[in-house]
């Protein structure tokens, strides 16, 4: 009998690295595994922005144009079908034993017609719950029943689930999915960058950070709520904002009305300088708006800063604010303006001991490596198509 030959694996994405998101760094672990495990990996994603840095790896990657919105995202349906529509296509053309398929559940759609045309599995990487989010905007209740639909269909249909936390895949069974092919890879960050040694960002005054995403169901500007009743005792201190969602421009308009000057918004940054930030500041500031159908999610948010060694004000219940408060990794006051501020001023009053920063890293470590989590979404794949 001959070599076995590796498996062809292909992962269909909208964003992947250098583009900077969780989820381009969620899908590289798991090439990385694929890779580590002797699979032959294939990754369809699309064209970079201009001025984006340079990224060649060893196995295959193939780029096409797509529509971005003013800000150079991928963000919004008109966007993701620019995307999905010729993914179609180059899907039907190119060989694979699996496919691997991330959100939006239009891409995940797409993957699953071509995977039955070709006759070859599919696998759905589960992040989150899309029509569980739309809970939290102001969308047509049709809309919300369609993408419920829609999603149904693609987890349904999928050979294997893949969800990032054990809540997640609770969310995944609700549609009917099998417990047999729902697998938990878990969630992280990359521990070689996310660590307490390093530059830290310069900065005239103290402050608290928020990074990555800022949409609706996150309902960010608590902190900003907060800030004028931190500043009664610190009076210095400052938010910096760094990524870009939906809810940006709401953000900066309460930022502009309740403290005007001391809210500052970065934008999006690379990992490296995110981490800059995150070291000097006297915490890192998440949330997750409560009773919004959301209330399962365990941002990576949380483990970028405890692995920096930074405590973490966590504004909300559910999963989340479970981690933070059983890990020992910060405050989780609560979705409650007094109660965040409150949080805020007593880490401001007692600054982490080199021993708590400590503790916090080596709990990133056990519990939140994003590489380990890559090989366990690796395996899933492998099982799936072999």
């Amino acid at each position: 009998m001959g070599e076995r030959k590796p498996l062809k694996v292909v992962v269909a994405t909208r964003l992947y690295v250098p583009e900077v998101g969780a989820a381009a760094f969620r899908l590289k672990a798991l090439v990385d595994g694929l890779v580590e495990q002797g699979a032959d990996v294939t990754v369809l994603t699309t064209k970079l922005p201009a001025g984006s840095p340079v990224f060649k790896p060893s196995y295959k990657l193939r780029r096409w144009p797509v529509l971005r919105d003013a800000g150079g995202y991928v963000r919004g349906y008109v966007q993701y079908l620019s995307f999905d529509i010729p993914a179609f296509v180059r899907l039907l053309a190119t060989p694979a034993d699996v496919v691997v398929s991330e959100p939006p559940p239009t891409t995940g759609v797409v993957v699953a017609l071509s995977s039955l045309i070709r006759r070859r599995p599919f696998v759905y990487y589960a992040a989150d719950i899309w029509s569980e989010a739309l809970s939290a905007m102001d969308v047509s209740p049709v809309v919300k029943k369609v993408l419920g639909a829609v999603e149904g269909f693609v987890l349904r249909r999928a050979a294997r689930v893949i969800a990032v936390s054990e809540p997640v895949a609770e969310q995944v069974a609700k549609f009917g999915v099998p417990a047999s092919r729902i697998a938990v890879a878990g969630n992280g960050i990359d521990t070689t960058v996310f660590t307490p040694s390093g530059e830290l960002a310069a900065a005239a005054a103290p402050y608290f950070i928020y990074t990555g995403t800022m949409s609706e169901w996150q309902g960010a500007d608590i902190f900003i709520k907060a800030l004028p009743l931190v500043r009664e005792q610190f009076p210095a201190v400052e938010l910096r904002f760094f990524g870009q969602g939906t809810d940006e421009d709401n953000l900066k308009a309460a930022a502009a009305e309740l403290a005007p000057g001391a809210v500052h918004f970065g934008g999006v940054v690379a990992p490296a300088e995110a981490a800059r930030w995150i070291r000097g500041a006297a915490g890192a500031l998440v949330s997750i708006k409560p009773g919004q159908g959301y209330d399962f999610a365990k941002p990576t948010k949380v483990y970028a800063a405890a692995g920096c060694g930074v405590p973490v004000v966590y504004a909300g219940q559910g999963a989340g604010a479970e981690i933070v408060e059983e890990g020992g990794l910060g405050a989780a006051p609560g979705y409650d303006p007094k109660a965040v501020a409150d949080a805020m001023v007593a880490l401001l009053s007692r600054p982490s001991t080199a021993y708590d920063r400590q503790r916090r890293v080596d709990w990133v470590a056990q519990n939140a490596s994003l590489a380990a989590a890559g090989r366990t979404a690796a395996a899933a794949v492998l099982g799936a198509g072999g």
